[in-house]
C-alpha cells in the first residue's frame, strides 16, 4: 500500500510541474508575411502533362511543366505560361553569335537606318530593330514603270536566292551590307568585298 501511495504522490507531483510549464508558454500570432512554405517531406507525384506556369521562390524565377510541379519544388505559381525574361543588353566586350539565318529587318542606330541579315546582327552591330523587311528609302520607291530609280531601267528585275553569304557593296558614296551578291546587284549595288561592311 505504501508503494502505491508513492506511486500517487509521484504522480501528482508531476502533474502539478507539466502544469506549471504548460502556463507559463504564450502564443504569439504576427501578421507580417510568412516565411516561404518548407517543401513537402515527402516525394509528390506529378503528371507529365505540358501545361506550363511561372513559379516563384523568394526572388527566384523559374518555368515549371506544370503546377504540381512547381509546388513540389516549393515554388509558388505568379503566372500562366513561361516566365518572362528581360532580355539582357549585350555585353558590348564580347561578341555576339549570330545565325545565318536570312529573315531581313529594318534597324535603326541614331538617325541611320540600315537593313540587316536578322535581329541578331543588327542588335550585335548596336541597333535596334524597327521593323520585319528591308528598309523603305524614298529614293528606291518604284516608279510607274515598277524599276527603283537607282537601276539601270534597261536591266530586268533580278530574282535572287535567300542564301546569305554576306557581301559589303557600294553604290556611289552609300556602302551597305547585302546577304548576297545576287541582291547587291539587284539594288543596283558594285560588291566591294565579302563580308559585312565596317
Amino acid at each position: 500500500m505504501m508503494s502505491f501511495r508513492r506511486g500517487v504522490i509521484r504522480m501528482g507531483a508531476l502533474v502539478a510541474l507539466s502544469l506549471g510549464l504548460l502556463s507559463a508558454c504564450t502564443v504569439v500570432e504576427e501578421s507580417g508575411p510568412r516565411p516561404p512554405r518548407p517543401r513537402p517531406s515527402s516525394p509528390q507525384m506529378c503528371t507529365m502533362e505540358y501545361d506550363p506556369v511561372c513559379g516563384q521562390r523568394g526572388g527566384d524565377r523559374q518555368t515549371f511543366s506544370n503546377a504540381c510541379q512547381a509546388r513540389a519544388d516549393g515554388y509558388r505559381i505568379v503566372g500562366r505560361g513561361e516566365c518572362r525574361r528581360e532580355r539582357p543588353e549585350p555585353d558590348r566586350d564580347r561578341p555576339q553569335v549570330c545565325t545565318r539565318e536570312y529573315d531581313p529587318v529594318c534597324a535603326r542606330k541614331g538617325r541611320r537606318e540600315q537593313t540587316f541579315a536578322n535581329a541578331c546582327t543588327a542588335r550585335a552591330d548596336g541597333f535596334q530593330v524597327i521593323g520585319r523587311g528591308e528598309c523603305r528609302r524614298s529614293d528606291s520607291r518604284p516608279d510607274d514603270t515598277g524599276m527603283r530609280p537607282d537601276r539601270d531601267p534597261d536591266r530586268r528585275p533580278q530574282m535572287c536566292t535567300m542564301e546569305y553569304d554576306p557581301v559589303c557593296a557600294r553604290q556611289g558614296r552609300r556602302e551597305r551590307t547585302f546577304a548576297n551578291a545576287c541582291s547587291a546587284k539587284a539594288e543596283g549595288f558594285r560588291v566591294t568585298g565579302a563580308g559585312s561592311c565596317r
